[in-house]
C-alpha cells in the first residue's frame, strides 16, 4: 500500500534504524543522510519517511511532504555553507533510479557542469 513502509526497501530500512546511514538531518517527515557513493564534497540524500516508489508518485499521494523534502535540500545546503547546489530526483531504471524509494540527490561543493552525464 503506498506510503505503508516496505520490508525490502532498503530505505524503510534505514528510517527505522535497521540499516546505519550518517544522518545529518530528520525531521517528521524526512531523513536526510550521506550518500555511501558521494559525487561531489556534498552529496546527501533526503528521504520522506513514507514510502513512494518515486517522486511523482509522492507528489501525488502526499504534496506536504514532497514540499518538506525541498525544504530540507535547502537546510542541508545551509547546514553544508553551499552557495549552489543541485537536487536531483532520478526516476526510472534508466534515469539511474537504484533505490525504488522517493529520494532527493542534494549536490554540491564543486563545480557542476550541464547537462549532466
Amino acid at each position: 500500500m503506498a506510503g505503508e513502509p516496505q520490508d525490502d526497501c532498503l530505505f524503510c530500512k534505514i528510517v527505522a534504524g535497521h540499516v546505519p546511514a550518517t544522518i545529518v538531518r530528520e525531521t517528521d517527515t524526512t531523513v536526510a543522510f550521506r550518500d555511501i557513493n558521494p559525487q561531489a564534497p556534498t552529496h546527501v540524500l533526503v528521504i520522506p519517511k513514507v514510502h513512494y516508489e518515486t517522486a511523482a508518485e509522492l507528489a501525488a499521494g502526499e504534496p506536504a511532504v514532497a514540499a518538506d523534502i525541498l525544504r530540507e535540500a535547502q537546510a542541508v545546503a545551509d547546514e553544508d555553507k553551499l552557495d549552489s547546489y543541485r537536487i536531483v530526483f532520478n526516476t526510472g531504471s534508466g534515469a539511474g533510479q537504484t533505490v525504488w524509494h522517493a529520494h532527493a540527490h542534494i549536490i554540491g561543493g564543486r563545480g557542476l557542469q550541464w547537462p549532466p552525464g
